[in-house]
């Protein structure tokens, strides 16, 4: 006799706005009528990748290339996400991706994410090019990471990090991508410059210059390992983010991160780059289980963290899937983007027959990734 099947079950604790656009039901619904509601510069600047997007498709393209083996007969009354990340508990192994200028998406920009993320449970990264003070987003937040640029003055760039773990910053997120700034077209085309009242107060505060002279304050010239030994000896978790060759996972364990994330920058930065789920099982084969391996880039279903997962890493970010939610509702945007995300992996590990993340880490994924030689 068949049954109407279940609702999706969200966080433990948190219940889904029954009011919700029904319209909205996915985070490529989400894509569409931010697309609408965005002026175009903005779009352009969140959407966009660098020269011909071919990494931006690939990040996307590399999770469809996949297919889960799922498991039968299992034990999947209760299904547990739960993953332990540099010594915290999450309850889903998912973490807002830091991206900057968010205020351009919404007039409340990093707060309603922070906000959307805290009550859900979830740690929330904070760029360095954030339009929000750190310090306001330390009275709203939940568990937080600081994403940090290097910037070329030394007394500057001390200044940030350590004003970030006065703010209760648990990690620092080293970006190690930005050597130079990508060429994205999209942004070019459209002209695009940061709005008027739209600024960068974390930059400014630590470089000590109006706010108007933020974006013209210089990031180091060219970051080396003695620069992520320097951002370890502060005492906090370091996060390398940018790593695509197991080479680099292992030099990085060597001179101090606690953990790795794999990304290509969303695609913003080379093209031509490899994507970064088909860059995470060399970069797991080489970290070893000596810390945890993170990836984004790319990830837009339930199904495409529990690939993730299935493929070694430990956890996901998002970035553009929340600043999609933020531009349509604000705080209320971001929450229906993450619960969205949360239900779908609730559901993908009960029909591939995988009650918790071990379970998750046993499926077979198929075709296997190509391995890069």
């Amino acid at each position: 006799m068949s049954t109407l099947p279940r609702a999706p079950v969200p966080m433990a604790g948190f219940t889904p706005d029954p009011s919700a656009d029904r319209r909205l039901v996915s985070v490529a619904d989400f894509e569409r009528t931010a697309a609408q509601l965005l002026p175009p510069g903005p779009l352009a600047y969140y959407s966009g990748g660098a020269l011909d997007e071919r990494t931006l498709r690939a990040n996307v393209e590399a999770f469809q290339r996949c297919a889960i083996t799922p498991r039968i007969m299992t034990e999947v009354t209760t299904i547990d996400p739960s993953v332990t990340v540099l010594g915290r508990r999450w309850p889903m192994p998912l973490w807002v991706a830091p991206t900057a200028l968010q205020r351009m998406a919404h007039p409340d920009g990093e707060l309603a994410s922070a906000r959307a993320a805290a009550e859900r449970g979830l740690t929330f990264g904070l760029s360095t090019s954030a339009s929000t003070d750190m310090a306001e987003i330390a009275k709203v937040a939940g568990p937080r990471w600081y994403q940090v640029y290097l910037l070329s003055d030394l007394g500057a760039r001390r200044a940030m990090v350590e004003r970030a773990i006065d703010c209760g910053f648990e990690a620092l997120v080293l970006t190690a991508d930005l050597q130079r700034l990508g060429r994205r077209e999209r942004d070019i085309r459209v002209g695009f410059t940061i709005p008027p009242g739209v600024h960068l107060p974390n930059i400014a505060i630590a470089a000590n210059v109006p706010l108007e002279a933020a974006p013209q304050v210089p990031f180091i010239a060219s970051l080396g390992w003695k620069d992520l030994e320097w951002l370890a000896g502060f005492g906090r978790p370091v996060v390398l983010k940018g790593v695509l060759h197991p080479e680099d996972a292992r030099r990085a364990l060597d001179h101090g991160a606690s953990a790795i994330a794999v990304s290509n920058h969303g695609g913003r930065q080379l093209d031509g780059a490899v994507a970064s789920l088909d860059a995470l099982p060399r970069i797991v084969e080489a970290v070893a289980g000596r810390v945890p391996v993170l990836l984004d880039g790319g990830v837009r279903r339930g199904t495409d963290i529990l690939v993730a997962l299935a493929l070694g890493a430990t956890a996901v970010g998002v970035g553009r899937p929340v600043l999609w939610g933020l531009a349509v509702d604000g705080q209320r945007g971001v929450g229906r983007v993450l619960d969205l995300l949360a239900s779908e992996l609730e559901l993908a590990m009960a029909l591939a027959g995988a009650r918790d993340l071990a379970a998750v880490a046993k499926l077979e994924i198929a075709p296997q990734i190509p391995m890069l030689r």
